[in-house]
């Protein structure tokens, strides 16, 4: 059998332990070339440049 608590854990008490458990907004800057979002050292998926050259063809799919 496996021991079990002897008294009720509060609420603050709880969440003072949850606390550190939210996920970290990630880390964006602006693609020099299309304006948008990106991860930073990364290609930009929206244009496919990486530092000032395109490294990768982005095809455009129009809405049928």
């Amino acid at each position: 059998m496996t021991p079990h608590p002897k008294r009720k854990l509060s609420k603050g008490r709880r969440d003072r332990r949850r606390a550190h458990d939210a996920l970290p907004k990630p880390h964006l800057i602006t693609c020099p070339q299309c304006k948008q979002l990106r991860p930073p050292h990364t290609v930009c998926p929206h244009c496919g440049t990486y530092r000032g050259r395109e490294v990768v063809e982005i095809e455009e799919t129009g809405k049928s």
